[in-house]
């Protein structure tokens, strides 16, 4: 009986034994699959990270450079609209007793291209004519709008009125005219670079 009870209590130890052994790969099977998964997921970790800085890049470069009109302000738009504002005063007004002193005045406001119009049209079309029937021109601004603002150029619409008089025609004429006009920065002064009648 002694080797049969011996037998049983083997067999007994046996089967306690076993879900011990059997336990370990489960352990293990878990621990790998939570190994795998964490290896899965901080790739997507990385890729989310890099997308949000990306973005926040993206955006900041939008409002900091694509975004020129960011670096402007009222002061700079009162600037652009009041030397509109005298230019065009200038460019449109001369007297025959001081048509040299009123034309440079002007080309003190011009630059480019303008610049090169006004200076041989004035000089070869305006100041014959002026001289010859005593051409008196006095513009005023009545309004000026900013179309476009951005840190180096602007465009301003200006509503002008403007009285001639002349030897054939002694009474004043007023006539009214608006004129789209594109400045640039040069040396913290605007200039006028283009001067369109519309």
């Amino acid at each position: 009986m002694i080797p049969a009870a011996e037998g049983r209590d083997q067999g007994s130890a046996d089967n306690g034994d076993a879900p011990c052994d059997a336990a370990e790969p489960t352990r293990r099977t878990r621990h790998r699959r939570l190994l795998a998964a964490c290896r899965r997921r901080r790739p997507r970790t990385v890729f989310g990270i890099l997308t949000v800085v990306g973005l926040t890049l993206i955006t900041l470069i939008y409002f900091g450079q694509s975004r020129p009109d960011q670096h402007t302000d009222s002061e700079a738009a009162a600037s652009a609209l009041a030397a509109a504002s005298k230019g065009t005063v200038a460019v449109l007004s001369y007297s025959p007793s001081t048509l040299d002193k009123d034309f440079a005045n002007a080309e003190s406001h011009l630059t480019g291209n303008f610049l090169t119009y006004y200076t041989q049209f004035t000089r070869e079309v305006i100041a014959p004519a002026a001289k010859q029937k005593s051409v008196l021109a006095t513009a005023k601004v009545v309004r000026a709008a900013m179309s476009d603002l951005k840190p180096d150029k602007a465009v301003v619409l200006v509503f002008i009125n403007q009285v001639t008089t002349s030897a054939d025609r002694p009474d004043p004429v007023q006539t009214s005219s608006s004129v789209l006009i594109t400045l640039l920065r040069e040396n913290a002064n605007w200039l006028i670079s283009e001067f369109n009648p519309i």
